[in-house]
């Protein structure tokens, strides 16, 4: 085991208030079945899951309700044994606030799991493993929700040679992967093991933030003289994402353009990890997972919740709100987003839920004129000119926003937090580019009905020429010695047709 200090500090971050410590006081817990389950379709990055149950029908814990359709998909699992009540639109918890297709799943109280088939995966070889895992229903448990099965099929086209485990967990109020490593440490390592002989990689790296003592000892003690190193990074918001990540453990710079398996790294989450080595070792598809509920409620910690259960049912175990208000959100502070209801389902890319407290709720601070101090600029873990895109996107100059490379913006929400004219940047950002989204999308419809409609001139125009050639092809055998042959032909054909009938008639 190797314990590494030294890091490479990435430009700008900010050192926040974590609020941790609310939500690690008790171990995990596991919260009851509730009396109804409603599973959307899609849960992941991606093409949403082809439905393989119909209505009425009684399903198994871990039974497949819905297969990966294309790659870039997942599959959804039953969380428990029950009937499929009903398929309809739900609201989902997502920042649109729309709904979306959704199972529905009454449990009979059972819990009755399928038969649980583990993966031989030194026997059917990795390869087939890896096909295997594209219907586990296995996504980045981080909150981005990615497809696991196209990570670890990243060694078909890169090699890679580092497995990097993202334990920094840097947004505020976030402990479910703090408490998972404490609780769960040596299955941890087990799955590194796992994934690292997957991937093919030579070695495995916990990254994590120095705010975790008591998971990093954990660690320490499970990881022994394993080889697989620890590095302890400084608690800098947004050290937990991925390319700020690995740059601090390793130095390296990933380009925008470019994913870290093209450069020999292969990165995933604590949960994620525990989630496919119990696929393969236990047989057991993804159908719940930890999430921390916060902020403004009795009894702040982390559950293990399965998928489907309502958020209401969440704060109910949490012994319910402090101060009752109707604002819930998804993820942190800094990058989440606020829930349309407290009815929505817990779903794989729910890692924390706040209730929002009273200070959370407080008037917004007026928002003034940019004096053009250039905190944000200092503060941006990108190296971009925040100013300079505030102004382009706010002025709707939007291809001088993505000059100054808009699309780089991570929307990690430091520039807005040290604005002193409480400008929120990240709003502007977002909708910059949901304006040249739209308008690159609204440019790709515009040509292909472009070219539809050129392909079916095109088509008019060969049909006409088709015809025109044809009548040609007719009118040259229309001539009068032509004609004469055609009637000479149809006499000869009558006249042998009566003698046919005279014939049958002298017969009989």
């Amino acid at each position: 085991m190797k314990i590494i200090d030294k890091f490479f500090k990435f430009n700008g971050g900010i050192k926040a208030e974590t609020y941790k410590n609310i939500s690690t006081t008790k171990s995990i817990q596991s919260i009851r079945i509730p009396k109804t389950l409603v599973l959307p379709l899609r849960q992941h990055i991606g093409k949403i899951a082809k439905l393989k149950v119909s209505i009425g029908e009684f399903v198994l814990k871990g039974q497949l309700l819905a297969e990966a359709d294309g790659n870039v998909s997942a599959a959804i699992h039953a969380p428990t044994s029950g009937l499929i009540l009903s398929m309809e639109k739900k609201l989902i918890p997502h920042p649109s606030g729309l709904p979306d297709l959704c199972l529905t799943l009454v449990p009979d109280g059972k819990d009755t799991w399928i038969e649980k088939i583990a993966i031989d995966y030194k026997k059917i070889g990795i390869e087939e493993t890896i096909k295997g895992l594209r219907n586990s229903g296995i996504v980045g448990l981080g909150g981005a929700a990615f497809p696991s099965h196209l990570k670890l099929k990243s060694h078909q086209k890169n090699k890679i040679h580092t497995l990097m485990i993202n334990a920094a967990e840097c947004e505020p109020y976030i402990t479910c992967d703090d408490m998972l490593m404490r609780e769960n440490a040596n299955e941890l390592i087990q799955s590194i093991f796992l994934v690292q002989e997957l991937l093919g990689a030579k070695k495995s790296i916990i990254a994590i933030e120095d705010n975790k003592p008591e998971a990093t000892e954990a660690l320490k003690i499970s990881i022994a003289d394993s080889g697989i190193e620890i590095k302890v990074v400084p608690t800098i918001y947004p050290s937990g994402d991925a390319k700020r990540l690995i740059f601090l453990v390793s130095g390296i710079q990933i380009p925008k353009e470019k994913r870290s398996s093209e450069f020999g790294i292969q990165m995933f989450n604590v949960a994620t990890i525990l989630s496919i080595y119990k696929y393969i070792i236990k047989g057991e598809p993804s159908i719940s997972r930890v999430v921390t509920i916060t902020g403004n409620v009795h009894k702040p910690q982390n559950y293990e919740v399965l998928f489907g259960t309502s958020l209401s049912e969440l704060i109910k175990d949490a012994g319910g709100q402090i101060v009752k208000n109707e604002t819930y959100i998804m993820g942190g502070p800094m990058m989440g987003f606020k829930l349309p209801s407290k009815e929505v389902p817990v779903t794989k890319a729910m890692n924390c839920v706040i209730s929002a407290e009273p200070k959370m709720l407080a008037e917004k601070k007026e928002v003034l004129p940019c004096i053009r101090c250039a905190r944000c600029a200092e503060a941006c873990p990108v190296m971009l000119q925040p100013q300079e895109l505030y102004w382009f996107s706010k002025s709707k100059q939007l291809e001088k926003a993505e000059e100054y490379k808009l699309f780089d913006c991570i929307e990690c929400g430091c520039c807005s937090y040290v604005c002193p004219s409480n400008i929120p940047l990240v709003q502007f950002y977002r909708y910059a580019k949901s304006e040249i989204i739209e308008k690159a999308r609204d440019t790709e419809e515009a040509n292909i009905a472009r070219e539809r409609n050129d392909f079916r001139l095109k088509r008019i125009e060969r049909e006409k020429q088709e015809r025109a050639e044809r009548n040609a092809q007719r009118r040259a055998q229309n001539t009068p010695e032509e004609k004469s042959k055609l009637i000479d032909e149809k006499r000869r054909a009558i006249s042998e047709a009566m003698e046919r009938v005279t014939n049958a008639e002298g017969e009989q």
